[in-house]
């Protein structure tokens, strides 16, 4: 696990993990190594034995750090071999209740009369939903001070206390704090509305044209996969439900 605990990375990788060990019959051990853009967790699976013992949660940051970072220690490409792609999930931008917008429209306006004193906060520099962050920004027009952190959950924990005012999280992550309304939620980022978040409209409905989104995938060290059960348990993982 290349990310920081309690995000959408972590959640998946357990829920696959717990899937995995009752088909297969072995324990699965979740190891999180975050820092440097996830690249220090993906190099310490580039190093490990090619023997199908040790897998990689894949995400959108791997394809960030290929282009975001000028010198890494591995090539992504070469040295991890794909597995299985799991899931694609939206981003939920939302915002402390004391931020007085209720709709991105209104967000954006306030942005513009406020701008340089919006910080939204991301899982750290270079991640996916910091690139979600950084989109809305070009794409909205408004200037916004960016605030990494090491992973969402404390992220959202100075969202929830308004040390920052937005950040673009996942919905595994975030959808509780909704629920409870500790958070509010402006929209999703995905072209789609979300099913669990009906009401909540797309980013996409009011700056055209927006669209991102988080997903994930297995990956293994080596040029080739890894042999146990390596087939049958993947077309099996694709239409199981546990992500949802």
């Amino acid at each position: 696990m290349p990310v920081a605990p309690a995000g959408a990375s972590d959640i998946t990788a357990r829920l696959i993990g717990q899937w995995l060990s009752e088909r297969l019959g072995q324990p699965f051990i979740i190891e999180n190594r975050p820092g440097a853009g996830n690249s220090i967790g993906t190099e310490a699976v580039v190093r490990a034995p090619a023997d199908g013992y040790t897998l990689l949660l894949v995400g959108g940051f791997n394809a960030v750090n290929a282009t975001f970072y000028d010198k890494l220690n591995y090539n992504f490409i070469r040295d991890i071999a794909p597995v299985a792609s799991i899931v694609r999930t939206p981003f939920v931008m939302v915002v402390n209740p004391s931020v007085p917008a209720k709709s991105v429209p209104e967000f954006i306006a306030y942005a513009k009369a406020n701008p340089g004193r919006i910080t939204f906060g991301s899982a750290g520099i270079g991640g996916s939903n910091h690139l979600a962050g950084e989109l809305f920004k070009f794409m909205a027009g408004v200037n916004m001070v960016h605030v990494p952190y090491r992973g969402i959950a404390p992220a959202l924990n100075d969202l929830l206390g308004g040390q920052v005012q937005v950040t673009f999280a996942s919905m595994p992550s975030s959808i509780e704090y909704i629920s409870a309304g500790r958070l509010r939620a402006l929209a999703v980022t995905t072209v789609s509305r979300a099913e669990a978040l009906q009401d909540i409209p797309t980013v996409g409905e009011f700056v055209p044209g927006y669209e991102a989104s988080a997903w994930f995938g297995i990956g293994a060290p080596g040029p080739r996969r890894p042999r146990s059960s390596r087939s049958s348990t993947r077309r099996s993982t694709l239409p199981s439900p546990i992500l949802g």
